[in-house]
């Protein structure tokens, strides 16, 4: 009986699991392509510059792992000041994020979220479609 019990429980506690990561799935399938992208930081920023300077004195390296070590090793190097412009681009970026990201924002909630009901009853009809299918091929087997 013990061992019925210790089973029934690690059923459920697999089924749970498995909701969870059904549902980490569909946030990431929802993803909109329309939405602006993060803006870097400042030692992206720096990165970016640092890469074309590294390239220049280091042209048959292909590694980019030897790059990005070498530009986060430079980047521990730097002082304060010396970071000090890559941060204001870094904050210059920020807000031009946050503006389109507010421009984004009031189109959904201007009317784009209707369309997304609309798209997630598509693909819920379409997920119906595909189980039906296995079942069929089961069937004819």
């Amino acid at each position: 009986m013990k061992g019925a019990k210790s089973k029934a429980k690690a059923d459920t506690k697999l089924g749970v699991r498995k909701k969870a990561t059904e549902s980490k799935k569909a946030k990431n399938a929802a993803k909109d392509p329309n939405k602006p992208k993060r803006p870097p930081s400042a030692f992206f920023v720096f990165m970016e510059e640092f890469r074309k300077t590294y390239k220049e004195k280091h042209p048959n390296n292909k590694s980019v792992a030897v790059v990005g070590k070498a530009g986060g090793d430079k980047w521990k190097q730097l002082s304060d000041e010396e970071k000090a412009p890559y941060q204001a681009k870094a904050e210059k970026r920020k807000a031009e994020y946050q503006k389109s990201m507010d421009a984004y924002n009031k189109k959904l909630a201007a009317g784009d979220a209707d369309d997304e009901e609309s798209d997630k009853s598509k693909s819920e009809v379409h997920d119906d479609d595909e189980e039906d299918d296995g079942s069929e091929e089961e069937e004819d087997d």
